[in-house]
């Protein structure tokens, strides 16, 4: 008799190792921008424009969050979908990453502007 969708089996070792080595990935990304918040605020002077590098290390650490709360959704929806033999669920963590990444960027090429027309 073949087994249901929704019932729940023991998968191959491989594939939840595989899933955790992702979830620590996400972790070790999300530690990293929570430590380049951290560094902005500890070890930079002030940018020309006063009060941005709060907000530069308020978005690191904002994205931090971010990526290690996904990642934890990530892993747990993997494991449901690897143990009831569904499709993995897509995922949209890369895409809020790149997308932080691109905010941050963009607002440091405005600092980096500002201070060189001043």
């Amino acid at each position: 008799m073949a087994e249901a969708p929704d019932e729940e089996h023991e998968p191959d070792y491989r594939f939840t190792l595989a899933n955790e080595r992702t979830f620590l990935a996400w972790l070790r990304t999300s530690l990293s921008l929570l430590a380049a918040g951290v560094a902005v605020v500890q070890l930079l002077p002030e940018f020309a424009v006063p009060g941005t590098r709060g907000v530069v290390a308020a978005l690191l650490t904002a994205l931090a969050v971010v990526t290690a709360a996904g990642g934890v959704l990530r892993w747990r929806g993997v494991e449901f979908a690897i143990r009831r033999g569904r499709p993995l669920p897509r995922q949209r963590l890369p895409w809020v990453l790149a997308g932080g990444l691109v905010v941050l960027a963009l607002f440091a090429l405005v600092l980096v502007a500002v201070r060189a027309g001043a």
